[in-house]
Order: structure tokens, then sequence, then C-alpha cells
């Protein structure tokens, strides 16, 4: 039950919040370098780093729980048992891509 919430929740906050970055991106790129610095000083400030790693966990946690509904939707995984395993390994697939991405955007 928590990875199917976790999923409808995490498919809206990258609809409403990864869309109002990614506008927000947009609009400083067209705005010229000023605005672009002022962008990057919130990307870069603490929040800004909560928000986007956020985002980064909310897009690989709802793409690890779409690949278990589609592993469902062909009929395997109905067990409890293998139900279970798999939400488990939905949500700990997400943190792990979660902290791999990271680790690499820091390592360049």
């Amino acid at each position: 039950m928590l990875v199917s919430i976790l999923h409808r929740v995490t498919g809206g906050g990258l609809a409403v919040v990864g869309l109002a970055v990614l506008l927000w991106w947009l609009a400083a790129l067209a705005g010229g370098p000023a605005d672009y610095d002022a962008f990057m000083d919130h990307a870069m400030s603490w929040y800004g780093i909560i928000v986007l790693v956020g985002l980064t966990w909310a897009f690989f946690n709802h793409m690890c729980s779409g690949l278990r509904h589609f592993v469902l939707d062909m009929g395997a995984g109905f067990e409890l048992d293998a139900n279970r395993r798999y939400s488990i390994a939905s949500i700990a697939c997400a943190v792990v891509l979660t902290l791999a991405f990271w680790a690499g955007v820091y390592a360049l």
C-alpha cells in the first residue's frame, strides 16, 4: 500500500514541483546571465539541494514503482511474499539509484 501511495505522490510531485523548477530554469536561461546566476544561487543553496535531491528520489521511486506495476501487469508477483519483496526492492532501488546519481554528480 505504501508503494502505491508513494507512486501517486511522486508522480504528482514530479508534475508540479518538477515542472516549476524546469520552467524556472528555462526562464533563467532566457533571461540572461544575471537571471541564470540568481537561479543557480538558489539551486546550489541548502534548500535548493534538498529540492533537487527530492526530485531525483521522486523520479527514481516513480520509475522503480512503475516497473513493479509493469511486472504485476504481466501477471507475476501477486503472491504476498513476492509482492512484499518487490515493494521493498522498489523503494530500496530508488534510494540506491538516487545516492549513485548524486555521487556521480559530485564526482564530476
